[in-house]
């Protein structure tokens, strides 16, 4: 069953954190929407203000009115001793504008000082407070600390700093409130749970088991909304305009108040109570670490089967399942990105395919991937020779593929196709499926490969095609998931060649060698994009062509020089 429950006037809030920064102002957002009762918790107190700082309002003249103030009380006044003063008054007014914009809204609303880590205080507190304004039917947990440093400086104070106020204040918090009534649970994570960032290994940890927690307490409570959001750094509060510029830096958005604010909203909706976990933000782009000069050597195991990799039904060759080169090429580009994160892919020279691999009886136990860097630049690129092989229950030792890829730190812009010809000639009059149901590509190209839409127009030196590839579940993609290099779309944009061949020669053919090929941009799925085939030369037993996929503006997402092709006559493969 799925919650579908609307927020009321009659809702009560409990909302930890509630009184400061990004979580008073989500607040203030929601009173707006629809006015109902928060309790706003809070470590700090509200303190009387001084008469003498009533009328100041600007943060110089505010610390210089308290420096004059404890000068003439005697005091010899430190710069600590001013800034504590001036924490306290602007933590008070703080809490004051947000009960006020909240009480403006239409709604009410009741702080209190405690510490969400502090089970006893905490329930004597909200128990007396719910009785004045009914019992609670949500929790918006806001509640954090920071204390960012490498993991080899962080203390166990600093772990528990940063640990107790997300997990152990949800706990108290729930502990307080009867699960039968609570109706929604909004927990604040945060981005640095879902892609991880340097320094804050105890926040990561903290925020990614309120978002696992999400998941768990909706299980058991499926009447509630339970969701988490792990948010991206705001346009306030602990984004200080140093970060901001770190974050520009690293290509990382940050959230406008306003926009986050509603987004919170949003999820309070019945209309988007349909997901435990929501991300709002940029990925987290890390650094790269130095590259280091030794060059290094890998090899990465892998055990395929076909049940993991459903995909491979749809690409048979008389009767058997055969892996697609460009998944090949895939596993080759994402092991040596793994190994060094925040270069990209770029490029692939000679990309030679030595031996299929065929998923019957001669699938080998294992398969290996082997990398050896062969040069690298710090901050610029590195090389790697790449192979997988696998090895006969004798010993012997078959190379399947073979490659050169380059990954590189800063992507260059991505080229213009100058030679794009998008007009129509009406020439080929399939369409979508005709090509696959008793057409030209019916051979081994199913459903998970069916996406030329149509032909362009086509001559015997070119042939250019519109193309949609519709995403496939991750269960379908099994051991090759679409990453940055996305070999579905790949194999794809090979198969005008066949359409080109089978036009013109009724004949077909199988992949031999990339000699070479770039990426520039990652190519979109479930929207339209052009793949260009440029032949090169024709013999009667090879082809040697260009594939350049690109928009509808001629820029070019990904492109193939040089590609050799063997061809084969037609009656040589068995349709399926």
């Amino acid at each position: 069953m799925t919650a579908t429950v609307q927020v009321s006037p009659s809702s009560v809030f409990v909302v930890s954190g509630g009184g400061k920064g990004i979580t008073a102002q989500c607040t203030i957002k929601l009173a707006q929407h629809q006015p109902c009762k928060f309790i706003l918790l809070g470590r700090s107190e509200i303190t009387p203000e001084p008469e003498y700082t009533r009328d100041c309002l600007e943060d110089a003249a505010l610390k210089k009115r308290i420096m004059e103030k404890l000068i003439s009380q005697g005091e010899k006044p430190t710069p600590m001793m001013v800034q504590k003063i001036f924490n306290q008054i602007n933590s008070s007014r703080e809490i004051q504008k947000t009960l006020a914009a909240i009480e403006a809204a239409g709604g009410t609303a009741e702080y209190i000082s405690v510490d969400v880590t502090d089970p006893v205080k905490l329930k004597t507190k909200l128990q007396e407070i719910s009785q004045k304004l009914g019992h609670i039917t949500g929790i918006i947990h806001g509640a954090g600390n920071l204390a960012d440093k490498l993991i080899e400086k962080k203390t166990s104070e600093d772990f528990e700093k940063v640990y107790t106020a997300k997990v152990q204040g949800l706990e108290n918090i729930l502990s307080c409130v009867n699960p039968q009534q609570l109706q929604h649970l909004v927990l604040f994570s945060s981005v640095t749970g879902f892609y991880g960032n340097i320094g804050q290994s105890d926040y990561a940890i903290a925020n990614e088991i309120l978002t696992k927690s999400a998941h768990l307490i909706k299980q058991h409570h499926p009447h509630c909304h339970v969701v988490a959001i792990n948010w991206g750094g705001w346009d306030s509060g602990m984004v200080t305009p140093q970060l901001k510029k770190a974050f520009a830096e690293r290509g990382i958005d940050i959230i406008p108040v306003e926009v986050g604010t509603q987004m919170l909203v949003n999820e309070l909706h019945p209309a988007y109570q349909n997901h435990s976990q929501v991300v709002i933000g940029s990925p987290m782009k890390l650094s790269p670490p130095p590259l280091g000069t030794e060059l290094r050597s890998y090899r990465i195991r892998r055990r395929m089967t076909l049940a993991e990799n459903p995909f491979l039904h749809d690409h048979t060759i008389a009767g058997s399942p055969v892996l697609p080169a460009t998944c090949a090429k895939s596993w080759m580009v994402n092991g040596c990105e793994e190994i060094y994160p925040g270069y990209r892919y770029l490029s692939c020279k000679e990309f030679k395919v030595l031996k299929g691999i065929t998923f019957n009886s001669t699938l080998a136990n294992e398969h290996i991937l082997e990398i050896q860097e062969i040069t690298k630049n710090d901050g610029d690129f590195v090389e790697f020779q790449t192979k997988i092989l696998s090895k006969t229950p004798e010993g012997r030792t078959h190379y399947h593929f073979s490659s050169l890829i380059k990954l590189v730190k800063n992507m260059p812009e991505a080229p213009i196709y100058e030679a794009m010809d998008l007009r129509e000639d009406h020439i080929v009059t399939k369409t979508g499926k005709d090509f696959y149901q008793n057409g030209d590509l019916s051979l081994f190209h199913g459903p998970a490969f069916q996406e030329i839409t149509r032909v362009l127009n086509i001559s015997p030196e070119k042939l250019t095609a519109e193309c949609c590839w519709q995403e496939i579940t991750a269960q379908q993609q099994g051991q090759f998931p679409v990453k940055w290099h996305n070999p579905y779309i790949i194999d794809l944009s090979t198969q005008t060649l066949w359409l080109w061949l089978n036009h013109f020669h009724q004949e077909v053919c199988l992949p031999g060698q990339l000699t070479y090929s770039e990426q520039f941009l990652a190519v979109p799925f479930n929207v339209p994009f052009y793949v260009s085939c440029e032949i090169n030369s024709k013999t009667d037993t090879g082809a040697n062509v260009n594939f350049i996929i690109h928009n509808c503006e001629g820029k070019i997402y990904s492109r193939i020089l040089g590609a050799k092709a063997v061809i084969w006559p037609m009656k040589m493969l068995n349709k399926k």
